[in-house]
């Protein structure tokens, strides 16, 4: 009976360790999926609709809070916060790509991942991407379903990379932009 308790124990601790370094072999893969440009790759270890459903989410409720109040009582105003939140929901579906993923990860322009860099190689201005670019994230388990990975963009602001467990795989499934600083920036 001892030995069935013991194996019990050993196949829970090595459960419990595989759900414990699961988004960190989660955060390993997409990194090395960007560095190789791999969206196939990258696609198994992103939620995509998840992902462009919380952009959607930040990105209509920085516009709305930015035209404030006073646009949204008035039809003309209203009519113009319509257009934006379609405009920048076509945006937001460019970004929740495995393209735009990779871009974001990188640093780089959308536009130049997908056209393959829009500079030439020998230009000194050229873009190099960052060697890895999850290298100083901080990580952090918030619950045992939910882990995040936060890194700061160019301007210092944090960008949350948000990977929840289903079952026992860990996926990419949401990204809080620091919108309120850019959108504080342009004031």
């Amino acid at each position: 009976m001892k030995k069935w308790i013991a194996l019990l124990v050993v196949v829970l601790l090595a459960l419990a360790g595989w759900i414990a370094a699961g988004p960190f072999l989660t955060v390993n893969a997409i990194r090395e999926a960007v560095a190789e440009e791999d969206t196939v790759e990258l696609a198994r270890h992103v939620d995509f609709v998840s992902v462009r459903r919380g952009l959607r989410a930040q990105v209509e409720d920085a516009i709305a809070r930015k035209a404030g109040v006073d646009a949204q009582d008035n039809p003309l105003g209203a009519f113009a916060l319509g257009l934006a939140n379609r405009a920048a929901g076509g945006i937001v579906d460019a970004l929740a790509t495995p393209a735009g993923i990779g871009a974001v990860l990188q640093g780089r322009g959308l536009l130049h991942r997908l056209i393959g860099g829009g500079v030439d190689p020998d230009d000194s201005f050229a873009h190099a991407p960052p060697p890895d670019p999850l290298r100083d994230a901080t990580y952090r388990f918030e619950s045992p379903s939910r882990f995040t990975a936060t890194v700061l963009n160019a301007d210092g602001d944090p960008v949350v990379f948000v990977l929840r467990r289903d079952g026992l795989r860990w996926k990419l499934t949401d990204i809080h932009l620091p919108l309120d600083a850019l959108l504080a920036g342009n004031e």
